[in-house]
């Protein structure tokens, strides 16, 4: 088995932003723009995972499988046309699930498997 890379180390957090893993890449935490908008959100949720996927040489057509976390459920009606616009007709298989968040301002997240074959 090829070495298990892990990079963005969060100690604090006890947690890897990125993990390599044979030909998959696992990327978490995924957000940005607390406090703005749901679309904001979602956007930079989309920039954050296109820049750690760039990190190892992957764009976000190599997403399989993608973890959508909202505050309010009912904001999935905004995450379909951001996806068309993003990923050039190839979607990943996703979830998307209500949660709360560990802080107020935040309303949206992204965790993802990649393909690196």
């Amino acid at each position: 088995m090829k070495e298990i890379i892990r990079t963005e180390i969060s100690e604090e957090w006890a947690h890897s932003g990125v993990v390599e893993a044979g030909n998959y890449v696992f990327v978490s935490y995924c957000m940005g723009n607390e406090g703005q908008s749901i679309e904001n959100q979602i956007n930079v949720a989309f920039d954050v995972l296109k820049e750690r996927l760039g990190s190892v040489g992957l764009t976000l057509e190599s997403v399989l499988k993608m973890d959508c976390l909202f505050k309010d459920i009912s904001d999935l009606l905004y995450l379909g046309d951001i996806i068309k616009e993003r990923f050039n007709g190839k979607y990943p298989a996703r979830k998307a699930f209500e949660t709360r968040f560990i802080r107020e301002g935040i309303l949206f997240q992204i965790d993802a498997i990649a393909y690196k074959g």
